[in-house]
């Protein structure tokens, strides 16, 4: 399988004035092609953090201090005072945001959304070629032609998540970073947009996703892999099924016993929480799953 993303040594501080907080401490990820990578983590982890970084579209307070993004071996450096190209964002690396309710316009209708997004990259795109294109690709993920012509606030909160789903993929980029997109969904939502992202990788509309989120349930039916992060550092990375069933880093073993199992056979276990572990073993060096 070929190798799709490196992105190395990245650290990411806040700068806050009164004290600079590191949220993304020298991490180093990579993901091949057809690759699903799950970042999991409590809340503050740097899970979003770096997911802004490796999208490009980290802003002040947060600053890139150094870090190399490769994507199918086009190499852009992340330092603080390096210039991202325009053409990287949105065809190379795109975002997928938290919250659709809150991330595009309301005052306008779907296909104006659509048509500032390519129009921004192709000036001299038309508006019936990109009116073309999309309808291809609406339909294409089983949403209604209609869709174009709605505002957002017509349309229910799934429709919305994949309607923003779409417009973040329709340049067709190589990685598809999705922060959250799930976590204001109910499940049958969730379930429709998870398999309208394994579609879009079939299909070939992008050729790796980060999927970010801290609800390891749903992490565990749609990640190949998963990077479990704490306090700016990956601490463990493997494929999804060893994560899931047998951690090695304490704080990985910690987040997976908080997890609440809906099923008869478990309503009398106790469910251990953060604050029952001793959090000094955390610091244990980082496990990397071949």
């Amino acid at each position: 399988m070929a190798n799709l993303v490196n992105a190395e040594n990245i650290r990411g501080v806040y700068y806050t004035g009164a004290k600079d907080v590191v949220a993304v401490n020298d991490v180093t990820i990579k993901i091949n092609e057809g690759e699903v990578l799950g970042l999991a983590g409590e809340s503050g982890s740097g899970k979003t953090t770096l997911g802004s970084i490796i999208s490009l579209i980290a802003r002040p307070p947060l600053h890139v201090e150094h870090g190399t993004l490769e994507i199918d071996g086009k190499v852009q450096q992340l330092g603080e005072y390096d210039k991202i190209p325009r053409s990287w964002r949105g065809a190379v690396v795109s975002m997928l945001p938290q919250g659709a309710m809150n991330s595009i316009s309301p005052t306008k209708r779907v296909r104006q959304l659509v048509y500032d997004v390519m129009r921004s990259h192709d000036r001299k795109i038309s508006k019936d070629e990109a009116m073309e294109r999309a309808r291809d690709r609406i339909t294409m993920l089983g949403l209604p032609p209609r869709v174009l012509d709605a505002y957002p606030h017509q349309l229910s909160g799934g429709m919305k998540q994949r309607t923003v789903t779409i417009i973040s993929t329709l340049l067709n980029p190589r990685l598809l970073v999705a922060d959250e997109p799930t976590s204001a969904l109910d499940v049958s939502s969730q379930k429709v947009l998870i398999e309208m992202l394994k579609d879009m990788l079939d299909r070939r509309i992008m050729a790796g996703v980060i999927f970010i989120t801290h609800d390891l349930p749903v992490l565990s039916t749609v990640a190949t892999h998963i990077a479990v992060m704490y306090q700016g550092r990956v601490v463990e990375k493997g494929p999804t099924d060893v994560i899931v069933n047998d951690p090695h880093h304490p704080y990985t073993r910690a987040l997976m016993s908080s997890v609440l199992v809906p099923e008869p056979k478990y309503s009398n276990i106790r469910i251990e929480g953060m604050r029952d572990f001793d959090r000094s073993e955390f610091e244990a060096p980082a496990v990397i799953h071949s």
